[in-house]
């Protein structure tokens, strides 16, 4: 059975959508077809988040609305959600609560970001803890406001996020839950002929079969960068497979040595088992993209697009992480490092599917350690993304595994400072000289916009003597800004 239209629920109604294009956008579709338009249009490459809408999925059984930009969202990415605009939120005459707030704290000026924060908040109201301040922040960090407003938005946010959402949302949740698991169903979702569609299996063995029949279809995850070749360099792709449907791709197993992760595990679904093999992870992921982009971005996408700045591979192989694919029935592994050939050339043929990433826990005797650099703090492209993993017997340096991005036409370990520190000791850092110099030997970087070769060396040199410098026991209240030393304190 295959089914020839996307579903969702829009105003407490399934809503049924024939015929799209399989590049049709989400902001399109409200603003040019629904004609909701206090949805805006700004940066149309997901960093302002005037477009953010939410969409409501069911976690564990449980109804969960997440922030998503609508200017990189396909429309037929939303199949199975509950889709809530700003159009949606005051009920006749009557401002939603967060709404209300901002309006009582003074929380909009020239007015252009305000539907995007209002619907970031929205996200933010429904969650079932009062937010911090810092959760709030974070929340905001994929919001641009140019008028610099912040400080009434967050008090507006401080007022009204207190885990209590009294809204018709919050008095119909049984009801949405009902009309969500209605929507779940084994069906393969194929919009379109064998020239030009949007496909979504609903199963394992389907997507394989399909993306082997098709081998020139475009593989569409979160969209987070799939998008922005249509909406910014406005390439045709008329065949399209989306993998949100497979359970297996989603699958989370925390095993006693190892994590495993579906492909097709977002950011936001990710976080919390990766942060608990260190916590350095948890702040990478806190400053990649914004929360919009965690709620549909994946750890598979950020691997399989193979960027030599992505910001999890060069964590990915220092924690000696492998990869599953399978192209059709057959099944192969290899090591992550293995899978980035030269820049645009993965080992990956075309059909075949990157399906599940294993990755080592650390042991009693490793330390782990990431720094991310980057022009802005939040939601910008590393210049420099460096992760180091120290093996030690005793003081004495037994195994590492070092590797950068943003270094190297793909995320490259380091082998000549990995040799040159195995043997030293931590009590003498004098001794790690010689291996520091080594990276000049491991990368010649280039010159861009973000960062001169000069530049991204000295860092890389910087940050493996911080690494080393934390690592031999440096309390990081000296050596951060925000991070690790939170963790410690607590500690």
């Amino acid at each position: 059975m295959t089914r020839k239209t996307i579903r969702f629920i829009r105003r407490g109604k399934v809503v049924e959508v024939p015929g799209f294009p399989p590049t049709r956008t989400l902001l399109d579709y409200l603003r040019l077809e629904e004609k909701s338009r206090g949805t805006k249009e700004g940066c149309n490459e997901g960093d302002c988040g005037a477009c953010t809408v939410a969409l409501g999925r069911l976690r564990d059984g449980q109804v969960v609305y997440e922030p998503v930009n609508a200017c990189i969202q396909l429309l037929g990415q939303i199949d199975g959600t509950e889709l809530i605009s700003i159009d949606d939120l005051a009920t006749g005459g009557t401002l939603h609560p967060v709404q209300q707030a901002l309006v009582e704290r003074h929380g909009s000026q020239c007015g252009f970001c305000t539907p995007g924060i209002a619907m970031s908040m929205f996200t933010l109201y429904h969650r079932d803890r009062p937010a911090t301040r810092q959760d709030i922040v974070n929340q905001l960090a994929g919001n641009l406001c140019r008028c610099t407003g912040y400080r009434p938005i967050i008090d507006a946010a401080l007022e009204v996020c207190n885990g209590q959402a009294s809204d018709r949302w919050g008095a119909d949740k049984d009801e949405i839950r009902a009309q969500l698991t209605a929507l779940q169903e084994s069906t393969d979702i194929f919009v379109g002929d064998a020239d030009s569609f949007f496909a979504a299996p609903a199963n394992g063995d389907s997507l394989a079969a399909l993306a082997a029949r098709h081998p020139d279809a475009t593989i569409l995850a979160g969209a987070t960068d799939v998008a922005l070749w249509i909406t910014k360099q406005m390439r045709t792709l008329p065949k399209i497979i989306h993998l949100d449907r497979i359970a297996a791709l989603h699958r989370i197993e925390d095993h006693a040595d190892r994590l495993s992760l579906g492909a097709a595990t977002t950011y936001a679904e990710a976080e919390t088992a990766l942060a608990a093999i260190d916590p350095d992870i948890g702040e990478l992921l806190r400053r990649l993209g914004s929360k919009q982009v965690r709620a549909s971005g994946t750890i598979g996408g950020n691997i399989a697009n193979g960027s030599p700045i992505g910001d999890t591979p060069p964590v990915l192989i220092a924690l000696g992480a492998s990869l599953t694919l399978r192209y059709d029935a057959a099944w192969r592994m290899l090591p992550l490092e293995d899978f980035f050939i030269a820049y645009g050339k993965q080992d990956r043929r075309p059909g075949e599917l990157v399906w599940r990433i294993d990755i080592p826990k650390l042991q009693a005797n490793d330390s782990f350690r990431c720094y991310k650099i980057s022009k802005r703090f939040d939601q910008d492209i590393s210049a420099v993304m460096g992760a180091f993993k120290i093996t030690l017997d005793n003081d004495r340096i037994s195994a590492v595994r070092i590797a950068f991005g943003g270094m190297a036409p793909t995320p490259k370990r380091a082998p000549a400072a990995e040799r040159a520190l195995l043997g030293l000791t931590m009590t003498e850092p004098d001794s790690w000289a010689a291996a520091i110099a080594a990276l000049a030997q491991d990368y010649q970087p280039i010159s861009d916009m973000r960062a001169s070769a000069a530049y991204r060396l000295s860092v890389a040199q910087g940050l493996l003597q911080k690494a080393l410098t934390e690592i031999a026991g440096e309390r990081t209240e000296r050596t951060r800004v925000v991070g690790r030393r939170e963790k410690e304190a607590v500690a």
